[in-house]
């Protein structure tokens, strides 16, 4: 009886703490625990936009990738880790998004707490991604976006509008309709 019920409670806090968006810890290397929103869109008003940050970095494939050199284009920045469950989920309405909008929408992804690169290129290949992927494993890059993105909240996905501006966010898993939608209000 003692084994069903902790079996039973351990299967409910594994279930809950993704769905739900508590907090989760993982054991996976690289990664100390996040919260996987519910999915939830935030739609900011032309005049209630906040600048993005500067984001710099270098790619996974280690090529310099500058946000200001977008300026004039709508960007779609999606934070990811290869370790996080509904990353993996969304990743191929991204790809799916990403092609079917083409070179009128630049896509980026932050893939953070990935110590290692190998499993973030591995995600990549997998999923087909052809935008860049800034990797950050330390998150110094996803600390610019405070206030605009929590540390804690991944995945989280933003639409920057051509002026630099944040114009919709997603915390939790994106669809390629809801981020089509999203990307059409803020151009």
């Amino acid at each position: 009886m003692r084994r069903v019920v902790l079996l039973t409670a351990g299967v409910l806090l594994a279930v809950t703490a993704c769905s739900s968006g508590q907090q989760a810890a993982q054991s996976r290397q690289g990664q100390a625990g996040f919260v996987s929103g519910n999915g939830n869109v935030s739609v900011f008003a032309a005049a209630d936009r906040k600048a993005a940050p500067e984001l710099t970095g270098k790619t996974l494939d280690d090529k310099t990738w500058t946000l200001s050199d977008h300026r004039g284009q709508v960007v779609v920045l999606n934070v990811w880790g290869s370790w996080c469950p509904p990353c993996r989920k969304e990743a191929p309405d991204l790809v799916a998004a990403a092609k079917e909008l083409g070179a009128s929408v630049q896509f980026v992804g932050l893939n953070t707490r990935d110590l290692d690169p190998a499993p973030a290129k591995k995600f990549v290949q997998e999923f087909d991604v052809q935008y860049p992927n800034l990797y950050d494993p330390n998150g110094k890059a996803l600390l610019r976006f405070r206030g605009q993105i929590s540390p804690a909240a991944i995945p989280t996905t933003l639409v920057i509008d051509k002026t630099g501006k944040v114009a919709a966010r997603v915390v939790g898993e994106v669809t390629k309709q809801t981020l089509l939608g999203m990307v059409k209000d803020a151009g």
